[in-house]
């Protein structure tokens, strides 16, 4: 992850856990996270979104994992690269040439930010847009999307 996007990150968020790609590095506790995706070429869409495209760069995905196997569970299957594509998120990270979890953990004094309350403090830095409106967020009625795009 370039150090730039590193700072945009702490910036906006004020504190960031660090990045994993590591499945047995993320701790099994509920949260949310940020998946940060680059992809090298733009990428065309399928399903919801077809004809629509979205750009090379670095994007950032909100989401959470508060089920059965928490937040090492959902992030093994967003890093893994072969999957049955199952969410629309799975189109980005098969096609992603790098991959980064951030896992906010509850704690058990506090629960963790919600994914979007992520989205929210990302979009109010000024530093990440939406690339795709509704992108991620098909179940949240209060977000633009979960899905941003960093300007750097």
């Amino acid at each position: 992850m370039p150090e730039s996007l590193s700072r945009a990150l702490e910036r906006a968020l004020g504190g960031l856990p660090p990045p994993r790609t590591r499945p047995m590095d993320i701790p099994k506790a509920g949260g949310s996270y940020l998946l940060l995706i680059r992809l090298r070429a733009p990428l065309p869409l399928h399903g919801r979104f077809s004809g629509l495209e979205l750009p090379a760069g670095w994007l950032v995905y909100a989401g959470s994992a508060r089920g059965p196997g928490g937040l090492r569970a959902r992030l093994r299957r967003h890093l893994a690269r072969e999957k049955r594509r199952r969410w629309h998120v799975d189109q980005l990270t098969t096609a992603a040439d790098a991959l980064f979890a951030l896992p906010f953990a509850d704690a058990q004094t506090a629960p963790a930010p919600s994914e979007c309350a992520l989205t929210g403090a990302l979009l109010a830095s000024g530093l990440f847009e939406v690339p795709v409106p509704g992108f991620g967020s098909s179940d949240c009625r209060a977000c633009p999307a979960h899905l941003l795009r960093w300007k750097g």
